[in-house]
């Protein structure tokens, strides 16, 4: 995909699990766990389609456990994108345990200050899409535009956040963006 300049490129941040994934509760640690969650294949399909360059930004504190490897982890990464079609641009990572207190585990933006400097995008015109508090957090903090998606914690965490944009799915999220690409 070409991108264009810096000063032009259109990206969409997306957390993992729960948007492109199925959420589970121990954390996807293998690819038979791996199961791609609904509207994912289609919405990742429709933006990449559409000019945007997908970013992942995930905390994956499995790794900080002692749960997974970092090539692990990176295995998983790829089937993900075998499975969408090769539609994300690339996976940001934060791997550290929550209790780390690092600058790249959301809420904190530094995954997405590390995207912006990777992408040259710019910050207010770029959605993120999640399913958790700290999705939405990490959007606010880092300038974004916080959007949730009602998979994985998205229902609940659409409570507490009655401003944010709320979509069915990632297809549902891409076919808005296809239909008003303000």
């Amino acid at each position: 995909m070409t991108l264009g300049s810096r000063a032009d490129r259109r990206v969409v941040l997306l957390d993992r699990d729960g948007v492109l994934n199925v959420d589970r509760s121990e954390s996807v640690t293998s690819i038979a766990e791996l199961e791609v969650a609904p509207g994912a294949l289609e919405g990742a399909t429709l933006l990449r389609d559409d000019g945007f360059a997908l970013v992942v930004v995930s905390n994956q504190a499995c790794v900080g456990r002692g749960q997974l490897s970092l090539a692990d982890l990176s295995t998983i990464n790829e089937e993900l994108n075998r499975r969408l079609d090769n539609s994300i641009a690339a996976f940001l990572i934060c791997a550290h345990a929550p209790d780390e207190g690092c600058a790249c585990r959301k809420p904190a933006p530094g995954l997405l200050d590390e995207a912006q400097r990777a992408w040259g995008f710019a910050p207010a015109s770029t959605w993120l899409v999640g399913d958790d508090d700290r999705d939405v957090e990490a959007a606010v903090r880092g300038g974004c535009r916080p959007a949730l998606v009602r998979t994985g914690k998205g229902v609940e965490t659409a409570r507490h956040w009655p401003e944010v944009p709320v979509f069915d799915d990632l297809g549902d999220f891409a076919r808005w963006r296809h239909t008003d690409p303000g």
